[in-house]
């Protein structure tokens, strides 16, 4: 198994406490509405901490039709959340799960805006055949979906200023 691992940032002008709010708390009850185009439904089983099981199905056009995760750490003081991709296409061949962390920190600017920084993981296994030219493209295409996502949200919470 070789493990290929990856960091990134995306910027807002929303305050970190409220972008983890709306994002990763209450995220899988307004993401279908923030962004139709992409998201048709997420559902859960769990309270939303470790161990809830999530799953992601996306509308025709999105290159996936589905994520299955676990949350793996949820610290709402530090901004911190944790989950593992574990099924669904978005695993392709020789992958056998993507971790992916969040912390959402000030900006450094001082403006009280965001730095989402994101690290991610993905696992391949021996006998997948995957190497690592296809997994940082593939990477490349989910970080894009994410920003897209991550600026959906953005652009809600500036259109809503009371959400």
């Amino acid at each position: 198994m070789a493990i290929f691992s990856f960091e990134a940032e995306v910027t807002t002008s929303i305050p970190p406490a409220k972008m983890f709010k709306a994002f990763v708390v209450d995220g899988e009850k307004i993401a279908a509405q923030i962004f139709p185009e992409a998201i048709k439904s997420v559902a859960s089983e769990g309270d939303g901490g470790p161990g809830t099981i999530k799953q992601v199905h996306f509308n025709e056009g999105s290159p996936f039709k589905f994520v299955k995760e676990v949350v793996d750490e949820l610290d709402k003081e530090k901004l911190i959340y944790g989950y593992t991709v574990i099924g669904g296409d978005a695993l392709m061949a020789g992958v056998e799960k993507i971790s992916y962390r969040l912390k959402m920190e000030e900006s450094v600017d001082g403006g009280g805006g965001t730095i989402c920084k994101r690290s991610s993981k993905f696992f391949t296994s021996e006998e997948g055949g995957i190497g690592e030219d296809e997994v940082k493209a593939a990477n490349g295409g989910i970080w894009q979906m994410f920003c897209a996502i991550f600026k959906a949200f953005e652009g809600h919470l500036l259109a809503n200023p009371s959400s």
